[in-house]
């Protein structure tokens, strides 16, 4: 069996790229319910590529990375960099 085999169904990876999934589908929701979240296709693009890209990245660090310890600094550092450009671009905190 293939390392990618083993990889593949990973309970954590599914566990990402569900947490990734729905932090795309939140802001869609919430739209529903109110008028204070107006997202346009602009906006769930910017997210879409900024989430998925920092998990793909995260991805091929992982694949590369054996110990564990560098696997949670290295999604730290992703997520810290994900947050500080959020934030940035939600409230211009720069």
């Amino acid at each position: 069996m293939t390392m990618l085999m083993k990889t593949a169904g990973s309970p954590w990876r599914l566990a990402m790229w569900g947490l990734i999934a729905a932090l795309l589908l939140l802001p869609w929701v919430a739209m529903q319910f109110t008028r204070e979240v107006a997202w346009d296709a602009a906006d769930f693009a910017f997210a879409g590529v900024l989430l998925i890209g920092a998990g793909l990245i995260f991805e091929l660090a992982a694949w590369r990375a054996k110990k564990l310890a560098l696997r949670v600094a290295i999604g730290g550092a992703l997520a810290f960099g994900v947050l500080l450009i959020w934030a940035d671009a939600a409230v211009g905190v720069f």
